[in-house]
Parts: C-alpha cells; structure tokens; sequence
C-alpha cells in the first residue's frame, strides 16, 4: 500500500435541536475541508442527542423522510470529499429505530450504510443506566466499504468494545477502522484511548474516531478526545478540547503494510483447544 489520504475528525456537542446541529456539523465539515481533507467523519448521532428517545420514536424519520441525508448528500458533492455521518437515527416501517452510520462519495451518493451491532446496555458506578435496546435493533451485518485504495471497517462506539469484529474487519480487507462515538464521560477516562490504540495495533489499521463531546440533554456527558491514530497504535491527532473541534492527519498506508509484516497478527492465530 503505497498511497496517502487526508482524514478528518469532526467533534460535535450535538443537542436536541436538529437544524441547529446541522448546521453546526456543515461549519466544522467545512472547516475540514478547507483544510485540505480528503475524508471527513461526524460522530455517532450527529442528527439529535435526546434525553429519552424511547418517549419521541414517533418524531423520528425513516431513511427516505430524514432531512439530514439530502442535506449532507449536498455537502459531500459540493465539497467534493468522501462523508462519512457517523450516524442518524432511522425508524423502520414497523417503528424500530436503526443506529445507522452513512458514507457519501464525492459525487454525494450513500456508498454504505451500517447499522450499529452492539448496543449500550449498561449499568454505570455512576449509577447512570443505559438501554439501547429499549427502542433501537442491533444490526445484523459487518461492512467493509470499497472506496478504491481505502477499505474502510465501518463500526459504532459499543463496537469498539468487541476486538472480534475489528480481526474480521480487517481480514475482509479493511485497512481503515470508522469508530464514530458519543462515549461517555464516565468510561471514556478509564478506556476510550486504550482500546481505540488496541484495534489499531492488533489490525494493523488506521483508526478514525470522532466523538461527541460535553454536556447534552438528559444528564448525558460525553468524552470528546477524537482521535486519528496509526497501525503502529501512535496518536497522529487528537484534539483534549471540550468543545467542538475539528482534527486532521495524513494517512500513510505503507504503514499499513509496514506494521502487519513486522506483526502479523492477523494471520498467526491458532485454533485455540480448551
């Protein structure tokens, strides 16, 4: 691999405000694009953070209804950059809602679409409990997008937790993770960067990690900290803002090869016998 893209993280503080905030990701989007980005990627629910979704399923939109598409369709073929939306909240026919994430070629036409496969259940020390299965279905299927040169692993904040994935990711061609997130504040300390640096190492790919950022409604805090890092696990961009930002590196893919030659870890692992 013998070839370099510019990647670009865009960090959000999204609200419930949905033409409020995107309009906010249309200004960093196009921060990132002055400056030279080749590829531009939002964070997870760039659309709308809610306090409680399970209350306002019916005011959201399905695929065809959601404004947000046309309007970053638009933007990707004006600026002429590959888009990824690290996700929108789609409703199905049958009232289930899809935590899916949407790349845009330059000519602003859906490449892929991926659906979030791991879904935040959890009980924090915090006390704060989370249920993202009480509105939304997990997805059923890993998806590695074509762009040419860039195969790009697509995956959603939960799924950063689940290495498995990003092994057959990778071993299906991927040479790029897309890890869109809104982690929260409370774990985000103890393992955002840790595990973000674990996929890149154990793959040998690039990792491209926005995340939202700051306080959103419904007593909701999230990390921040997008990062970018490289098959070697070194950070190349990150921004520590607590607030919106936008960060960018040169990606250069003979590391890719680089890396999993000196540690090929994708294809030394033995059938493990209990």
């Amino acid at each position: 691999m013998n070839f370099t893209y510019k990647f670009a993280c865009v960090q959000l503080n999204s609200s419930e405000d949905l033409q409020d905030n995107l309009l906010t990701a249309e200004r960093l989007i196009r921060q990132a694009a002055t400056l030279g980005a080749d590829v531009i990627a939002t964070p997870e629910v760039t659309d709308q953070m809610l306090a409680d979704r399970t209350e306002r399923i019916e005011e959201c939109f399905t695929q065809d209804a959601h404004p947000a598409i046309p309007f970053f369709s638009k933007l990707a073929q004006e600026l002429s950059v590959t888009l990824l939306i690290g996700s929108l909240v789609i409703k199905t026919e049958g009232g289930y809602l899809y935590n899916r994430s949407f790349l845009f070629n330059r000519e602003g036409k859906i490449n892929t679409t991926y659906d979030k496969m791991h879904l935040c259940d959890t009980d924090l020390p915090t006390g704060q409990k989370f249920r993202e299965s009480a509105c939304y279905k997990e997805g059923k299927k890993a998806v590695v997008a074509d762009l040419g040169d860039l195969q790009l692993g697509m995956s959603i904040c939960r799924d950063l937790r689940y290495g498995r994935m990003y092994r057959a990711l990778a071993r299906q061609g991927a040479n790029v993770m897309m890890i869109p997130s809104a982690w929260l504040f409370a774990t985000g300390k103890m393992h955002w960067e840790i595990l973000l640096r674990t996929r890149a190492i154990e793959t040998g790919c690039f990792i491209i990690a926005p995340n939202q950022v700051g306080e959103h409604a419904g007593n909701r805090q999230t990390y921040g900290h997008s990062m970018i890092i490289n098959p070697w696990g070194e950070i190349i961009a990150h921004t520590q803002k607590d607030k919106e930002d936008v960060i960018m590196a040169e990606c250069d893919f003979s590391l890719v090869t680089q890396a999993r030659k000196a540690i090929p870890c994708l294809s030394h692992e033995p059938a493990y016998v209990f």
